[in-house]
């Protein structure tokens, strides 16, 4: 899909005279070139209904309407809004909550795609709600989605699509709830400069495919995630004495670890998720 936008549109002077918020998290992209790329990569046709979380002034927004069926907007802030409302487009739904607070199933009938620019210290919060726990297997909103568009923060990128040798601590629980449910990519990076007010650090697009199955084939999910939890709540103790402290029998540790070829001393961000998978069927054996 070609899109076409007046990318020297100035989005910059426009969100001056908007008064934003610090404890909202706002930081509103005035990219022109970066709006064109979440466009194109959201793959929007005329038959799709498009949920876009915290859509600030709405310069997202209104290239949205142009390709989408029906565009629903979820905004926390009044002002915000007021400044949505202008765009005056039929096919807009304006939804004044709080997007955690959102039962996302109740607002289409159909399926629907989710585009986001979200407060970075929601990012998993955000993700959970979307796709559900590892062990939520049949969740309303997740049943609805097609495919995801967020952006967020590079260093929260790198751990969603990290994998058990990435670098600097990257793969963790964040990791293993984005992918469980998702295959994931990072689609383009995003300078602080493309935002007003410039945040700290630099932001990355990524793009999440909602699967249809589980990423593992497992005799009890909650099991996996208790195992999962264990496995990184202390990234400087290896993984027997994780567990150990998770609440796992000693003897069944030693067992299971040696039945699926696990060092004692290995760490639980060398293990893939499929190798966590393994461990918590053979610790279900008792």
């Amino acid at each position: 899909m070609c899109v076409i936008i007046d990318v020297k549109m100035n989005y910059f002077e426009r969100a001056r005279y908007f008064r934003t918020k610090k404890r909202l998290g706002q930081n509103f992209l005035v990219d022109g070139e970066a709006i064109q790329d979440i466009i194109e990569f959201a793959n929007i046709s005329p038959e799709d209904t498009v949920i876009e979380i915290g859509p600030g002034v709405g310069f997202v927004t209104e290239q949205l309407v142009k390709h989408a069926k029906k565009v629903i907007a979820i905004e926390l802030d009044e002002e915000a809004i007021r400044e949505l409302k202008k765009l005056e487009a039929p096919n807009l739904e304006i939804i004044h909550n709080d997007v955690l607070k959102t039962d996302l199933s109740t607002l289409c009938d159909e399926k629907f795609k989710i585009v986001a620019n979200i407060p970075y210290y929601i990012t998993s919060p955000i993700i959970a709600h979307l796709l559900g726990e590892v062990d939520d297997l049949n969740n309303k909103n997740r049943n609805k989605i097609k495919d995801i568009i967020l952006m967020v923060q590079e260093e929260v990128a790198r751990r969603i699509v990290a994998n058990e040798n990435s670098q600097n601590k990257q793969y963790g629980l964040l990791t293993i709830l984005s992918q469980f449910w998702a295959d994931v990519e990072i689609l383009r990076l995003v300078g602080r400069k493309s935002f007003y007010p410039a945040p700290k650090v630099n932001s990355a697009l990524v793009k999440l495919d909602v699967r249809t199955e589980p990423r593992l084939k497992l005799t009890d999910y909650s099991h996996f995630r208790r195992v999962v939890k264990a496995g990184f709540a202390q990234r400087r103790k290896n993984i027997k004495n994780c567990l150990l402290n998770g609440g796992f029998l000693k003897e069944n540790i030693s067992r299971a670890l040696a039945n699926v070829g696990i060092d004692e001393n290995t760490r639980g961000e060398k293990l893939s998720i499929e190798t966590f998978g393994k461990l918590s069927e053979e610790l279900l054996k008792g």
